[in-house]
């Protein structure tokens, strides 16, 4: 989206208590608040954090100040008190176009390098974050990367999600990943109109997928993505059928077909530590 507002703001605080869907977490972190990718089915359009914003979702985004500094400083506290396992990102995504000059997620990552938690998961739909690999391999098996793909059909891609990276463009970072023993999974979050040949573009990648959708995964049985008007998109496009509690089935039985059933998570277990 052009023309986004970019602001600095200067948070109190940058470690949230992990709850709800995330509840297996100790913690959430956001580097930044709004998400330039602007996708048509984000949930964090109807979420406080952007209805009571007088901004389209997309359009604006809040870099966090001194995000690195107040995380040394929590961190330690919060390791003191038991596990300390951490989401990356919940309401925006950690390596959004303004990544690119700003390095907020790279200075966090930093400084979990040298104050480790136990556990990290990155989630992301940007191949920025190959940038980072380097500080991935620092944190060894304490760290997951979960790469959204949603369909492997680039046509829909630009469809549901025109601002966002390019499908290969993704690919192609999954490959980087593994050729440097990150571990990483492929999550088809919320799983949009795909082919057949999805699980075995993804099979040599990843040894783990995660699929997920709208019922499932946006916190309120789906009432959260009818609200911002998605069941339009589908019918538009003549795919009403992808549209319905039981489409995720469809995706999942394709690749238990490729991939041993184990390596293939639905909805929450899938993001768990």
């Amino acid at each position: 989206m052009a023309n986004e507002t970019y602001k600095r703001t200067h948070p109190k605080t940058i470690l949230n208590k992990g709850t709800g869907y995330l509840s297996g977490y100790s913690h959430t972190l956001n580097p930044y608040a709004g998400c330039s990718f602007s996708c048509s089915y984000c949930y964090v359009r109807q979420m406080p954090i952007s209805l009571f914003r007088q901004e389209a979702w997309g359009s604006w985004v809040d870099i966090k100040q001194d995000a690195a500094k107040l995380l040394r400083k929590e961190l330690a506290i919060a390791k003191r008190k038991g596990p300390v396992t951490i989401f990356m990102s919940t309401s925006t995504d950690p390596y959004q176009p303004v990544e690119h000059k700003e390095g907020v997620t790279r200075s966090l990552l930093e400084a979990m390098v040298d104050e480790p938690p136990d556990f990290l998961f990155v989630q992301t739909r940007s191949p920025l974050v190959r940038r980072d690999i380097d500080l991935f391999a620092q944190l060894g098996d304490r760290v997951r990367i979960s790469m959204t793909i949603e369909t492997d059909i680039e046509d829909i891609r630009k469809q549901f999600t025109p601002e966002a990276p390019p499908i290969a463009a993704r690919l192609k970072t999954l490959q980087l990943l593994r050729d440097a023993g990150i571990p990483a999974q492929a999550t088809i979050a919320p799983i949009l109109p795909s082919s057949e040949m999805f699980p075995k573009l993804l099979k040599p990648l990843v040894n783990r997928v995660c699929i997920d959708d709208y019922y499932m995964g946006d916190g309120s049985g789906g009432k959260r993505t009818k609200s911002i008007g998605m069941e339009s998109i589908y019918a538009r496009l003549g795919l009403e059928n992808w549209y319905k509690p039981d489409a995720y089935r469809f995706v999942y039985d394709r690749f238990i077909e490729i991939f041993p059933a184990e390596q293939v998570y639905i909805s929450q277990r899938g993001f768990e530590p």
